[in-house]
């Protein structure tokens, strides 16, 4: 018997008044995937540029792309997860603002019993982001105890992450945030220096910290408002990561610049690629579980929202009233 379910979708690209509230049918699932009933659901800054039309999707667009849950039922060929298994993850395509889906289960990951449903929906595709830049990004020579890298936004979810992982790998993370309250956040919870970029310019900041040297790598999601300013911050070879558009798309540039800058390296990154298969999913998902189980990295949940408020939360998360993680609560 077909049924129906409660899910956040747009029906055209636009602003937050776009998030509509709808019933969908759900069924069962088929070869590869799973239906799993969630439990909490993560928000990110990749929903509000597929909302926006930044990344153009066909309509109507189920939105959501991490999520918690229980799973229902197993379609043909799953053979690493079984009907009541508590289940996160970051994946696509979207459609995690949702009662219940049916969805691929390449991506879909066990949740340890140490990590309740809230903290699994909130750290997956944030702390699988964390997990490739820290460890799969990387500049030159890698990235060794004392070296210095540039993480902007570092109070953000994907921020606060970085900045106990990186504490714990013994890098010095000179993080940015724009007021004095986020900085303290960030610090408190491992950046090692913090610039505050409404008070400060950061790459003079960058440039003092270093003793004239620069960073090894800038990580960047904040795009066209650091981008030239972030070139500036790196030593010769260093390497700018972008993976996040939140201040619009970076605009074209000349190769030439890298060669003038110190025959800099450039990479645009997405967490997607980096998850293309079962056995890399599961790989860093291990790695991310460990951080978190074992207390290196904690995941703070600043913001909850029930999912019929969603046009709020992506308000909010747009305007950057945010810090940490923000769930969706069913």
């Amino acid at each position: 018997m077909s049924r129906t379910v409660k899910a956040i979708r747009i029906h055209q690209h636009g602003g937050a008044e776009q998030l509509r509230l709808d019933d969908v049918p759900i069924g069962e699932p088929g070869p590869g995937e799973i239906r799993i009933k969630h439990r909490a659901i993560g928000l990110n800054y990749i929903d509000v540029y597929q909302r926006m039309g930044l990344y153009p999707m066909p309509m109507p667009l189920s939105m959501g792309m991490e999520a918690s849950g229980v799973i229902e039922a197993v379609g043909e060929g799953v053979t690493h997860l079984k009907v009541g298994d508590r289940a996160a993850y970051a994946s696509q395509p979207p459609g995690s603002y949702c009662e219940e889906r049916v969805m691929p289960a390449k991506c879909v990951c066990k949740l340890p019993d140490a990590i309740d449903f809230e903290t699994g929906a909130a750290m997956m595709l944030k702390g699988l982001t964390a997990q490739y830049l820290l460890n799969r990004t990387l500049p030159q020579g890698g990235l060794n105890k004392g070296d210095f890298i540039l993480f902007h936004a570092a109070a953000g979810g994907v921020g606060l992450i970085v900045c106990q992982w990186a504490k714990a790998l013994g890098l010095q993370l000179i993080g940015t945030a724009g007021t004095d309250q986020k900085c303290q956040l960030a610090k408190d919870l491992g950046a090692a220096y913090m610039i505050n970029y409404s008070k400060e310019d950061f790459a003079a900041r960058v440039k003092d910290i270093t003793q004239g040297k620069g960073v090894k790598a800038v990580y960047d999601s904040v795009g066209k408002d650091t981008w030239d300013k972030s070139l500036d911050c790196l030593a010769p070879f260093g390497l700018m990561a972008s993976f996040g558009n939140s201040s619009g798309p970076v605009p074209d540039f000349s190769p030439g610049i890298l060669a003038g800058k110190g025959s800099l390296y450039v990479t645009r990154q997405t967490l997607f690629t980096h998850i293309n298969s079962r056995e890399s999913t599961q790989a860093m998902a291990d790695d991310l579980f460990d951080k978190v189980v074992s207390g290196v990295v904690k995941i703070r949940i600043d913001q909850r929202y029930p999912l019929a408020e969603i046009q709020a939360a992506h308000k909010d998360l747009e305007a950057r009233k945010t810090t940490g993680c923000t769930i969706l609560t069913l």
